[in-house]
């Protein structure tokens, strides 16, 4: 089989074909050229078009190496005649529009872009970065456009960290596929609104029945907002998390309160509140002992803390929520204000 034909077969050309091969130190170009009078499509609905407007000077495409040299797809493309475009540049089988490198060679980078950087991605194959970076946005927005949509019906809200500074990301996951969903530039509602409103839609937001988050109340308000019928989860991780900022906003309000004689007492005394009591050691169990019978605030701070945890021993639903609720009570009349707005955020 001559080295023509096995391009051509490889590429898939059927109104194209290969007319030479030449091989240079660096390259080793293709030069294809138009098959008789075969039909050509437009490039952009893809119909057979009878004539051709005009011939263009000649494009190069950066194809798969072969013999350990890169390949150069050369060709002068038509401008065909669309009875319903008008003159359009025609369809190129082996490339996407305005693209400099075939699918293949896109295809390859794209899934070696997942295991190496852009800059590793592109040393392997011979490209720029800024290449390696265009073909794997094509890949995304293809894969978005093409993938699946499945009913979603628990989902996971969360924000992460993209760099120093307060600058968060909002990501959204389908828990029961395991598989990311969707990403917000932030943790706004006006930034996660989009998820709602574009991504889900309104004939998708009825199908969620549980969303678990963190104690947001951007986040909340949305569900509230947008899947009413949803049921709100909160993890275990965060309320613990604001829990303790309670109790620690307590300990530092009280500590600008005292006097420089009295602070000593509350020094480096962060962690005996913070801590789980099985895991305090004799002499500090004996210092928070001591701690807590001398201020008030933080007395009630504490023990507020210790008699949630109680909490996530219940195995029944309705001694849980009794409980809860008992607790939240006692929140709302301890007078401590951080404790005031956990119990509005966690209602």
């Amino acid at each position: 089989m001559l080295i023509e034909t096995f391009i051509r077969k490889q590429l898939g050309l059927k109104a194209h074909t290969v007319t030479r091969v030449e091989e240079t130190e660096d390259y080793m170009i293709i030069h294809i050229d138009r098959l008789g009078s075969r039909l050509l499509r437009c490039g952009l609905c893809r119909q057979r078009c009878r004539k051709v407007h005009s011939v263009r000077q000649p494009r190069e495409w950066r194809d798969l190496s072969m013999r350990k040299l890169p390949l150069k797809l050369r060709y002068r493309p038509r401008r065909v005649e669309c009875p319903r475009c008008g003159v359009r540049v025609e369809d190129f089988p082996w490339a996407e529009p305005w693209a400099r490198v075939t699918t293949a060679l896109s295809n390859a980078v794209a899934k070696l872009a997942r295991e190496l950087s852009w800059q590793g991605t592109a040393r392997q194959y011979g490209l720029n970065w800024k290449s390696v970076a265009t073909i794997v946005k094509r890949a995304v927005q293809y894969g978005l456009k093409n993938r699946s949509r499945p009913p979603v019906h628990v989902i996971g809200i969360d924000e992460v960290s993209r760099r120093k500074g307060q600058v968060y990301l909002t990501v959204v996951y389908d828990l029961e596929r395991r598989v990311l969903l969707w990403v917000g530039d932030d943790r706004t509602e006006e930034a996660v609104r989009p998820f709602f409103t574009k991504e889900m839609g309104r004939r998708r937001c009825p199908t969620l029945q549980v969303i678990c988050m963190d104690m947001w109340a951007a986040y909340a308000n949305l569900v509230k907002e947008h899947a009413p019928q949803a049921q709100i989860l909160f993890d275990r991780f965060h309320i613990v998390k604001h829990l303790n900022e309670a109790v620690e906003e307590v300990r530092r309000s009280e500590m600008r309160r005292l006097s420089q004689k009295e602070k000593v007492a509350f020094k480096r005394s962060r962690w005996l509140l913070l801590k789980n009591p099985w895991n305090l050691s004799d002499d500090q169990k004996e210092r928070l002992s001591t701690l807590v019978r001398w201020n008030a605030p933080i007395v009630r701070a504490y023990y507020l803390k210790e008699a949630f945890q109680m909490f996530w021993d219940y195995q029944q639903p309705k001694r849980a929520e009794d409980h809860l609720e008992k607790w939240m009570r006692s929140a709302m009349r301890s007078r401590l204000e951080p404790f005031k707005k956990f119990v509005s955020l966690s209602g």
